[in-house]
């Protein structure tokens, strides 16, 4: 397990100690073998954000937070595994929609399946110790909610 240096505080601690936790139980290994490839950060986000509903290229790149050509060369390489397609936008033929293929749905059922597979820790937990861990990242989760949307609002310049 990591142990955090001696100069660290209790929340460093904890976040330390969570990461290492996640790490130790990292699924991207199974989930390259699963696909037949490596899912890169790009690549997984807007895969999973395409299960929702196809988006254009533009949109995908203000979900990525990246520039055109690299938002373009990501859908590229998931076209390449023939996990989304390009189809014209029904209101502006000058568009293309980015939109999962049924390869690309399955890849998600598989990712899924991989990645929400709890690690076998958790199964040594008592009820009360997994009731207790639930109510705290439940609290961690809408703590980091609520600060994203005020770092949307307060904007870049803040």
């Amino acid at each position: 397990m990591v142990s955090p240096p001696p100069t660290t505080g209790p929340v460093e601690h904890v976040w330390s100690l969570m990461y290492a936790f996640v790490e130790a139980n990292s699924r991207r290994g199974d989930l390259a073998e699963a696909l037949g490839f490596r899912l890169g950060a790009g690549r997984g986000k807007i895969l999973f954000r395409l299960r929702h509903e196809p988006l254009t290229l533009s949109q995908l790149a203000e979900f990525l937070g990246a520039d055109a050509p690299y938002t373009t060369l990501v859908v590229d390489k998931l076209e390449a595994h023939g996990l989304v397609e390009r189809r014209p936008h029904p209101d502006d033929r000058r568009r293309k929609l980015v939109a999962l293929t049924a390869a690309g749905r399955q890849a998600i059922e598989t990712a899924d399946a991989i990645l929400l597979r709890p690690p076998q820790a958790f199964s040594s937990l008592p009820p009360e110790d997994l009731d207790e861990l639930t109510r705290l990242l439940t609290r961690l989760v809408g703590a980091d909610r609520a600060a994203r949307r005020d770092d949307r609002r307060l904007g870049p310049e803040q």
